[in-house]
């Protein structure tokens, strides 16, 4: 079973819903059969380098409301990661552009860190507030998650490295009518929008299961029905057939 997931790094509710999937797949009881693959989406591809505006304010500012009913909203957000285990510490965050992190998942990717980096990432902006825009800083959560400090950095450094495959999973997006995230797709046949509830994953991971591994249907060949045969100290026998 594969499940594509496109994210972005700077996005609650996909550190949430990610949370969410690997509940789920814990309870799985075919979860080594399930492969994930990360997809690259930036929610504002046009967002700054960090400016040293807080998440609080550049919500404020972008969704026209008061800087308490940033918080208010945030805080709201915050009950739903801690019910997974996640702790956001929005007071510290730094609002950035992704692209380079975005850059940095498709090179570790290569080396087969994709699923490792992907939660560094996620982990390093939501709880430990670390700035996903600097190079040095995505270089350092490069060597956190077992890649080369130096490779990382030369990816970084060249702004051509991996962006067309970043740009690649944004047009996928669009051709699949992608506006938000997260957005999960099963098996290219099942898509699930938003972080949903765990019984959701759940039940779609279940519900592929069986659709891609029917239980067997036996054609029955017996001559004899069961009624007919017996056993005795363990032995079972057809019966003879009286006249």
């Amino acid at each position: 079973m594969k499940i594509e997931v496109w994210s972005d790094f700077v996005c609650p509710f996909c550190y949430i819903g990610k949370a969410r999937l690997e509940e789920a797949l814990s309870q799985f009881t075919h979860r080594y059969s399930v492969k994930i693959e990360f997809k690259s989406f930036e929610l504002d591809p046009n967002s700054p380098p960090y400016s040293g505006k807080s998440i609080h304010e550049s919500l404020a500012s972008k969704y026209g409301m008061s800087i308490e009913q940033a918080m208010q909203m945030n805080q709201n957000v915050g009950q739903q990661a801690a019910a997974v285990g996640l702790t956001f510490n929005f007071d510290n965050m730094k609002p950035t552009n992704t692209f380079n992190a975005h850059r940095l998942a498709k090179y570790a990717k290569t080396q087969g860190e994709e699923a490792v980096i992907t939660e560094k990432l996620l982990y390093a902006y939501f709880t430990e507030s670390r700035n996903l825009g600097d190079i040095e800083t995505l270089a350092d959560i490069a060597e956190a998650s077992g890649l080369d400090r130096e490779e990382a950095l030369k990816v970084l450094q060249d702004e051509k490295a991996f962006a067309n495959d970043v740009r690649i999973d944004q047009a996928v997006a669009q051709q699949y009518q992608i506006t938000g995230v997260p957005f999960f797709i099963v098996n290219q046949k099942y898509s699930i929008s938003g972080a949903q509830p765990t019984s959701t994953f759940t039940g779609a991971l279940q519900k592929v299961w069986e659709e891609e591994n029917p239980a067997p249907v036996f054609q029955d060949l017996s001559t004899v029905s069961a009624e007919d045969s017996s056993c005795v100290d363990g032995n079972c026998m057809i019966p003879d057939k009286k006249e």
